[in-house]
């Protein structure tokens, strides 16, 4: 292994942080706005439950993802909540001003001291449409991150406000050049999605590793692996619980509309082409679905190969209540 590290069942299961992801999946029957309250139901029994973070994500015009602003979210799962972490996964900064984000951040540090995470990503947009509205995003990302966070610091030329004395964690999600720019900066980084899949992530992870420069925020290399997780009685029953994300994500290819949740019973019902259905086959070979025994076996040798500190999982299925009890078996994990 090229990450220097190979961990029996029990030293992962001891030393690893277990958190999660809500992107307020919207849902038929529902109207958008519903999907936002879900989100921050989500997030009180996440904390009840023992998750060390929950995160929320930056979505533009998706027509299934009610989030399109992480800080304004936050500000309400801050109110409902009293001890669990929140933060971005991620604040896309490519459409943002550094100094603006810094200030919001601050602010929302000032509401709910010592609770706030920020991840900064770089994702330009869903659509070509959608990356029109947004006008001309940044391309200076390694720069844009380095100076939110001499803005958080308060070494920026401008003082950004309210003013702190916590240092905010400030995460890279990284994906392409990602790694690098975190491991320039000395700063943890979130790895998931493609990077998360290629047969070259040790040796990227230990490059991350062995080129990181000590910093004041984080004085050794930190990595978070993020992926879809969902545990249910059975590898049957939790392969339903993936169905509707994965039906959306096959159907995204054809339409180019990421749409809504749907019910299990509906899916089923609609006429399935087989290119559609290796898609959601495929979907569903990325993530961790299964049983608690499938999904522990799953989450040991990931953090095995990759040396993570921590796991960020994110799931979403129409059933909620059945969403809540994945999020529950995961925890018992």
């Amino acid at each position: 292994m090229s990450t220097g590290k190979r961990l029996g069942a029990h030293a992962v299961e001891a030393r690893v942080k277990l958190s999660l992801l809500d992107r307020s999946r919207t849902r038929v029957g529902y109207p958008d706005g519903a999907a936002l309250a879900h989100t921050i139901e989500r997030a009180v029994t996440a904390e009840r439950l023992g998750y060390h973070r929950f995160w929320v994500a930056e979505h533009h015009a998706v027509p299934g993802i009610a989030s399109a602003s992480p800080p304004v979210l936050l500000a309400a799962l801050g109110a409902h909540t009293t001890t669990i972490r929140i933060g971005s996964g991620g604040v896309m900064l490519p459409h943002h001003q550094p100094l603006v984000v810094a200030e919001q951040f601050l602010m929302l540090d000032a509401l709910y001291p010592g609770r706030v995470d920020l991840g900064l990503g770089r994702s330009l947009g869903f659509t070509a449409p959608v990356r029109r509205a947004l006008r001309h995003p940044s391309e200076t990302f390694a720069e844009d991150v380095a100076e939110v966070r001499d803005h958080l610091d308060g070494t920026a030329a401008v003082t950004a406000r309210p003013v702190t004395a916590r240092t905010i964690p400030v995460f890279v999600l990284a994906t392409g050049r990602g790694l690098a720019i975190a491991s320039a900066l000395g700063l943890p980084v979130v790895v998931g999605g493609p990077v998360l899949g290629s047969p070259s992530l040790a040796d990227a992870l230990a490059a991350y590793r062995k080129e990181f420069r000590p910093s004041a925020r984080a004085p050794e290399p930190s990595v978070t692996v993020s992926l879809d997780v969902l545990v249910g009685e059975t590898d049957a029953a939790a392969r339903d619980l993936a169905l509707p994300e994965a039906w959306a994500m096959a159907r995204s290819r054809q339409t180019g509309e990421f749409g809504p949740l749907e019910p299990v019973a509906a899916i089923r019902a609609q006429r399935w082409t087989s290119q559609v259905r290796d898609r959601v086959e495929g979907y569903l070979a990325q993530g961790a679905v299964g049983s608690p025994a499938t999904v522990r076996g799953h989450l040991g040798r990931l953090v095995e190969v990759t040396g993570a500190e921590e796991v960020l999982a994110f799931s979403s299925t129409y059933d909620r209540e059945a969403q809540a009890a994945s999020d529950a078996a995961l925890r018992e994990l």
